[in-house]
């Protein structure tokens, strides 16, 4: 046992956060639709939360025509990252240290979300199930197999989007989503990758694409400003592995490599299929900062961390309902319930409306 808790100061990378308590990157869906750019009402969103030891943005688009949700931000273009340099200049005013997530939906996305492009996919599976489009719900489609020249090009855009959002923008660094059956991830797992090239195949072929693109965003903005977020078991977006204990293992041992400032491991099958914990596998084999998440209580937390078992716990639901939460954990207070009917419309009601404790 440790005396560390949610409270104690923690290094990550060229940052020390106040205390452990992580703002979960969670997609609200209150960007402008078609140009993806941030709203004035995620300025207030993103500040009243500036306490958090560090806040993680929603997903944000690195490249036109690639949206899963119809009004997520983008970080492609100047407009975006102007709005977002609002925001960022917000949180560090009230001394609060911000991350974006950068992010490629991949075979998530629909080509009616976007001007009818097409969908593209480690390999040419489709997600089993619907996506909400602009006039409905509609079945996922069948995405084309990316060529090896398509994939070193995404590559680069995942480094130019890290440099934008750190030099343009103003973030203190960049989380890359390869979790949650999203581009990265679809490489990843062996459910969705059916390549034969290497790219395909053994654990190390499929991993090559997330290990390419943390050298290429490390090598943009330096390791020590650069997260990455995976999901060893969640089943959401129709994601499966044969070995998700090896495909754990072999990650935590690779990303070492990069001198990251984190790892962030959502540890549970949001889909409530698996019920095994790999985040053990990544604290015994990843050297740095891990971030734990998925449905930690305040006390579950605070005895994860005392443990050593993670170092940090990031909260999603209640960051959502309680803008206020490190207050509320420091005085064992009530939490606010969230209003799930209002997670993706757009508008203040149940984004910047939920009572603080002083109210």
């Amino acid at each position: 046992m440790s005396s560390n808790n949610l409270f104690t100061p923690l290094n990550i990378g060229r940052l020390t956060l106040n205390n452990r308590i992580i703002m979960a990157p969670l997609t609200r869906c209150r960007a402008t639709p078609d140009d993806h750019i941030p709203s004035d009402l995620m300025i207030q969103h993103y500040a009243d939360r500036a306490d958090a030891g560090l806040i993680i943005t929603e997903c944000s688009m690195i490249t036109p025509l690639t949206s899963a949700f119809y009004s997520e931000p983008g970080v492609y273009s100047e407009e975006q990252l102007t709005e977002w340099r609002k925001i960022t200049d917000a949180v560090h005013a009230k001394g609060g240290k911000i991350y974006c997530q950068i992010w490629h939906a991949g075979r998530a996305a629909h080509p009616d979300l976007n001007q009818g492009a097409e969908t593209v996919s480690s390999s040419a599976i489709a997600i089993d199930g619907l996506v909400h489009g602009p006039n409905g719900k509609v079945q996922h489609v069948v995405p084309r197999e990316l060529t090896v020249n398509e994939i070193s090009d995404i590559v680069e855009l995942f480094a130019t989007a890290a440099k934008n959002c750190v030099e343009v923008a103003g973030f203190d660094g960049v989380e890359i989503h390869g979790a949650n059956g999203y581009l990265i991830d679809q490489f990843l797992k062996n459910g969705t990758n059916h390549r034969t090239d290497n790219y395909g195949g053994s654990i190390e072929n499929r991993a090559r694409f997330a290990l390419e693109v943390l050298k290429a965003v490390t090598d943009a903005v330096g390791g020590d400003r650069v997260g990455i977020r995976f999901s060893p078991i969640n089943g959401y977006n129709s994601q499966v592995d044969s070995d998700p204990e090896a495909l754990a293992e072999y990650l935590a041992k690779e990303v070492n490599a990069f001198n990251l400032a984190y790892v962030h491991i959502l540890r549970r099958d949001l889909t409530g299929v698996l019920t095994e914990d790999y985040t053990g596998v990544y604290r015994k084999h990843f050297k740095g900062v891990i971030i734990g998440n998925a449905q930690y209580t305040r006390e579950e937390a605070d005895e994860a961390i005392a443990n050593g078992e993670v170092d940090a716990v990031a909260f999603g639901a209640a960051y959502v309902a309680n803008a206020d939460l490190v207050t509320r954990f420091k005085r064992h207070a009530e939490l606010n319930t969230p209003d799930y009917s209002t997670f993706f419309i757009p508008g203040a009601k149940g984004y910047n409306d939920y009572p603080t404790l002083d109210e």
